[in-house]
């Protein structure tokens, strides 16, 4: 899950993307000084932190830009989090439909509740809109929800979709972005590797170069990745996360 950090601090900016990745590891944080950098980055975050105070475009009018954004269908709505000291903009934090908004200095407690709760909104936004996958191959069209798929690996200029086989294809090659694909399957999926994007609820087994899924496939995980693949794949099994093994 993409989430943005606005705020001209450096070091606060900084301090609360330390704090976002130790509490949500699978979450991929980026860190930006004004609204126009943000705008200027031309990327989808589902979730923004946002200061309210800052040089040039301040943070309400960040945030009505997004919404505009939105209505406009130039990106899908973003669930808002302004992070302040002053409690003086609560009100006007209604008027552009916050998620949330904290009060500096951020607690480490707080802000985790406070994600928690981003996370699953996003996850609930997602799933209504959005059950199945439609993927076109070069000859037809493939409907698939995510359950359905074991992995995904990256193969030249195709992308592989290893499915359970409930459609009759195991195996259904296209032609797309991986990382396109990462942000519309959610949480429930792991890039353990550059080259594969694992489905949580098959794992069966891993250690720490490989993982084995259900049907006996092993799919590689980068060295590198190892403990933060830990740390989401427990994070996953102890919120509820569904397991097909």
């Amino acid at each position: 899950m993409n989430v943005a950090v606005v705020d001209d601090e450096k070091v606060i900016r900084e301090h609360l993307q330390s704090l976002i990745e130790k509490c949500r590891p699978d979450c991929r944080t980026e860190g930006f000084a004004s609204g126009e950098e943000l705008f200027a980055a031309r990327k989808q975050f589902e979730i923004v932190f946002l200061d309210i105070r800052m040089e040039g475009m301040d943070g309400m009018e960040t945030a009505r830009r997004l919404r505009e954004r939105s209505k406009d269908g130039l990106q899908e709505e973003t669930v808002l989090i302004f992070v302040t000291g002053i409690r003086d903009y609560a009100l006007e934090a209604f008027d552009v439909a916050a998620f949330h908004y904290l009060l500096k200095p951020v607690e480490e407690k707080k802000l985790s509740g406070v994600l928690e709760r981003a996370v699953r909104e996003v996850e609930k936004r997602k799933g209504c809109r959005q059950e199945q996958l439609v993927f076109k191959t070069r000859k037809r069209s493939v409907t698939l929800h995510p359950e359905q798929i074991l992995y995904l690996e990256n193969r030249g200029r195709k992308l592989v979709i290893h499915t359970a086989g409930i459609t009759g294809d195991k195996v259904i090659e296209i032609y797309a972005a991986m990382g396109g694909l990462e942000e519309q399957l959610g949480v429930s999926f792991y890039r353990c590797h550059r080259g594969y994007l694992v489905n949580m609820a098959y794992i069966s087994e891993y250690d720490s170069d490989s993982i084995t899924l259900s049907n006996g496939e092993t799919v590689y995980l980068a060295k590198g990745r190892y403990h933060e693949f830990v740390k989401a794949y427990m994070h996953y099994l102890r919120n509820g996360g569904r397991v097909f093994v």
